[in-house]
């Protein structure tokens, strides 16, 4: 598709996702009011045109919000697991229905290729999937008591309210990796998206809403409040709201973490990523290229599990070097949503100022260029924000190595046995994703070893973006430790209650206690 069509064809879907020219950015469900605050514009990375506006929320705007899920979750919680599940099964359908208009809406808002969009919102289907099984298994477990005639076990029900606050570079996946939880275990859910990607949150509310408003679900089950970080604010540091699952920066992060913590909420985070991949000795080099590239420049390099340090065994080091060149040198930079460009824009200027900052203070500190970066200009990028993706040889111990700059910048250095390799994977702040290329089971099994992998996702001959629905998605360290998505993610949504039923005529102490009256 190229640019010049792209208007007329993101005409038809906002058509078809039944988005307005100026939206609201406050809903409740099934009935939505005029917000009243300013006009949020959102202007597509990829041509700069302004794809539509979002009438933003006030903070009475918000409390309206919260006071309608407070009420919504009052009847919600009483659904049977099973009967939610199938409210969440119908929005999986909804959104088979709805994959290539919301596919191609997230590409142009957000920049990333179309290939990229549609498997997002694949993403969300996927966890649909996953949470429908799940309302039949919110398991708990049952336990011997020390004391004759009793019987103990666990059981879980709804935290209630559950603030969620997304990231521009997954729009909607990430969302939909907490709502689809958060519903089938009885919770109702306020979403704060990015404000630099508020149409598509638009879109997945008109989805839901349909589906709701099928089933009789109570209005304030899910709801959407678009502002600025001020509403963000609002969310962390109210009472009324248990459980904040927060996506972003580490410095956003750490505010919303200090905010909830003061009130003794929970916070669930997934924040900065600066991950590396181990190349060694015995790594199968065809296999690492393309593990490489696509996890240094796919989505541009604005995935918080993009590749952003390559450590590269000695012996494999110029080969490595003369592979990557000659890769990069094939790389296709253009518009995302036509087919067989690799490397869309950047979100806005302002991530454009940091990729630029960043490889100059790399240079300042040393690092020699390996492939050159650079802004694209012309009439074919006349946003703006597109950025050539590049490659410096560096040191470990620099300090921009060590921070997060969400671009297309890849750091490359050497090292000559495992045990450095790893420490030097694991001496930055951040812990999210990590992969190691080898055909030699010791080193694998090394790399994910009590000793090895200090993140939450360590990955073996693949890269370390492409996390999969059914594995519990999270790190450590400045990456928060949160957990969202598969495996036993679901207990963040919920609180633990233990029963103790004493079924006999008889109260017997515990430890033998006696207490005679």
């Amino acid at each position: 598709m190229k640019l010049k069509e792209l208007k007329k064809e993101m005409e038809t879907v906002l058509r078809q996702l039944h988005i307005e020219p100026v939206s609201n950015g406050v809903s409740t469900g099934s009935n939505s009011w005029k917000p009243a605050g300013a006009r949020l514009e959102s202007h597509s990375p990829v041509d700069g045109e302004l794809i539509g506006s979002v009438i933003q929320a006030s903070k009475e705007d918000y409390d309206k919000i919260i006071k309608q899920a407070e009420k919504a979750f009052i009847e919600w919680r009483s659904w049977p697991a099973p009967r939610r599940g199938e409210v969440v099964r119908q929005f999986g359908e909804a959104l088979r229905a709805a994959k290539e208009p919301l596919g191609k809406l997230v590409s142009y808002e957000m920049g990333k290729s179309l290939q990229e969009g549609l498997g997002e919102v694949q993403e969300m289907i996927d966890i649909c999937d996953f949470a429908v099984g799940l309302s039949r298994q919110l398991y708990g477990l049952s336990m011997h008591s020390e004391r004759p005639g009793h019987r103990m076990y666990e059981q879980w029900h709804p935290l209630g309210v559950v603030g969620i606050i997304s990231a521009f570079n997954f729009p909607v996946a990430v969302w939909s990796w907490n709502t689809a939880l958060a519903w089938v275990c009885g919770d109702v859910c306020v979403w704060k998206p990015s404000e630099k990607t508020p149409l598509t949150a638009v879109a997945c509310q008109q989805i839901i809403a349909e589906v709701f408003k099928n089933n009789g679900v109570p209005e304030g089950v899910s709801s959407i409040v678009i502002g600025d970080a001020k509403i963000g604010e609002l969310l962390s540091n109210d009472n009324r709201v248990p459980l904040i699952s927060a996506t972003g920066s580490t410095r956003m992060g750490k505010a919303v973490g200090t905010a909830v913590a003061q009130r003794l909420g929970r916070s669930l985070l997934e924040l900065g990523g600066n991950n590396a991949i181990i190349i060694t000795e015995n790594a199968d080099l065809d296999l690492a290229i393309v593990g490489a590239v696509f996890g240094a420049v796919g989505t541009a390099g604005q995935r918080c599990t993009t590749t952003r340090r390559l450590i590269i065994h000695e012996s494999k080091y110029a080969e490595m070097k003369t592979r990557l060149s000659k890769a990069y040198g094939q790389l296709r930079i253009g518009n995302p949503l036509e087919e067989g460009v690799h490397v869309g824009p950047l979100i806005d200027k302002l991530a454009v100022h940091a990729y630029e900052h960043a490889i100059k203070e790399a240079k300042t500190e040393g690092a020699k260029v390996l492939v050159e970066g650079g802004v694209f200009s012309g009439s074919e990028y006349v946003s703006g924000c597109y950025v050539k993706p590049c490659i410096l040889e560096a040191k470990p111990n620099m300090k921009i190595v060590k921070h997060e700059t969400f671009a297309p910048i890849l750091y490359i250095m050497s090292y000559k046995t495992l045990e450095e390799a790893i420490a030097i994977q694991n001496e930055v702040p951040q812990g999210l994703s990590s992969s190691i290329f080898t055909l030699n089971m010791r080193e694998s099994e090394a790399f994910l070893s009590a000793s090895g992998s200090d993140c939450g996702i360590a990955n073996v001959n693949i890269g370390t973006s492409g996390a999969e629905i059914g594995g519990a998605f999270g790190g450590e360290k400045e990456t928060g430790g949160g957990r969202e998505s598969g495996s036993d993610s679901w207990k963040a949504y919920m609180r633990r209650q233990t029963n103790t039923i004493n079924y006999t005529d008889k109260l017997p102490l515990a430890q033998g206690i006696k207490f005679d009256l």
